[in-house]
C-alpha cells in the first residue's frame, strides 16, 4: 500500500476506496481550525508535540501517543512545539471496519464506543509501539502477490491491539490520568463544559463574558490562548458534529438543524456544506443508502 505524505491526499484515498490510508508526514500542513472527517483517524505521534483538543477535551501530546478520533468528533491540534512533527495518520472508512468486524469481535468498538468518559488517547508502552509499527510497516511493504490479504490481515491486527489495549483496566487507568483539562486553565475549562452542556441553545460570546463574570475580550483571548481556536469557531464545529451524527441516525435536515443549536438556517446550511464537503440533504441522503 502507498505511504502517502499528504494528510488531505490520505483522507481522499479513504473516501474514494472506502478502505483506509497511510500517512507518514514529517512538515507542518496548512493549519486547519475546528474540523471534522467522514472518516476514522488513528493518529500516532512519533516526536511529540504539544496538545490535542478533542470535542471538550485537552490531551497532551507525547512521543508513542495514539489518539482515536471517530467521524462526529471535532479535533484540533494546537502548533507543535517542535520544527520536526514526525507522525502516522491513518484514515478509515467507518463501513470498511464494520465490514471486517464479526458476530463475536467487533472491530468498531474503538470507534463507535466513545461515551463521555472515553478517553482519545492511548500512552502506547515501547512493546506497543513496536507492535503498532510493524503492522504499519507490514501493511505499507506489501507488495506483489497477496499483498492485498496481507495489508488487510495487517490492518485486522492492529485493530484488535487497539480494541484490546483500550479494554485493558491498566490502560484505562493510566489513560485517566494522562487527561490534562484540569491543568489548564480551569475558567476555559468551566466555559467548555458549558457550551457543551447548552450546544443545542442559543450561545452568543456576550452571554458567556455574563455568566463567567469576565469582559468578552478577556473570555476571547484566553480561550483562544487554551484551546488554540475562537469560541465562535469552537460552537460551529460541535453543533456540525452534533448534525452529522443526528442525520447518520435518520433524523430530518430540520430535526437534525433545530436539535444542533443553529438559529438559522441559512448559516447552518453554509457551515455544514463547508465543514462537511456536501450539502446537509446531501448526507442525509448519503447516510440512508448505508
Amino acid at each position: 500500500m502507498e505511504e502517502f505524505k499528504s494528510c488531505k491526499k490520505a483522507m481522499e484515498t479513504c473516501i474514494s476506496s472506502r478502505t483506509f490510508a497511510i500517512a507518514h508526514l514529517y512538515k507542518e500542513e496548512k493549519a486547519m481550525d475546528m474540523h471534522i472527517h467522514d472518516c476514522y483517524e488513528l493518529y500516532y505521534s512519533i516526536s511529540g508535540g504539544k496538545q490535542f483538543l478533542i470535542d471538550n477535551k485537552f490531551y497532551s501530546i507525547a512521543s508513542g501517543d495514539l489518539f482515536i478520533i471517530n467521524q462526529y468528533e471535532s479535533h484540533y491540534l494546537a502548533q507543535v512545539d517542535k520544527m520536526v512533527h514526525e507522525r502516522i495518520v491513518i484514515s478509515i472508512h467507518p463501513d470498511y471496519v464494520k465490514k471486517l468486524s464479526t458476530e463475536k469481535t467487533n472491530l468498531d468498538d474503538c470507534f463507535s464506543n466513545h461515551g463521555p468518559s472515553f478517553q482519545h488517547r492511548l500512552s502506547l508502552n515501547k512493546e506497543h509501539q513496536k507492535r503498532f509499527l510493524y503492522f504499519v510497516n507490514k501493511i505499507t511493504n506489501a507488495s506483489g502477490y497477496a499483498h492485498d490479504v496481507i495489508e488487510q490481515s495487517a490492518f485486522m491486527e492492529l485493530l484488535v491491539l487497539i480494541n484490546t489495549l483500550l479494554k485493558s483496566e491498566d490502560c484505562m487507568e493510566e489513560c485517566s490520568k494522562d487527561l490534562i483539562a484540569s491543568k489548564y486553565n480551569h475558567q476555559v475549562d468551566d466555559i467548555l463544559n458549558y457550551i457543551n452542556l447548552n450546544i443545542a441553545s442559543p450561545i452568543t460570546i456576550e452571554q458567556l463574558a455574563a455568566r463567567f463574570y469576565l469582559s468578552e475580550s478577556y473570555i476571547c483571548r484566553i480561550f483562544k490562548s487554551a484551546t488554540g481556536t475562537t469560541i465562535n469557531k469552537y460552537i460551529t464545529a460541535r453543533r456540525i458534529s452534533i448534525a452529522k451524527s443526528l442525520l447518520n441516525d435518520g433524523l430530518s435536515v430540520t430535526d437534525a438543524y433545530e436539535r444542533s443549536g443553529f438559529s438559522d438556517y441559512s448559516n447552518f446550511f453554509k457551515a455544514f456544506t463547508k465543514a462537511v464537503g456536501i450539502s446537509p440533504k446531501k448526507y442525509a441522503q448519503c447516510s440512508n443508502l448505508l
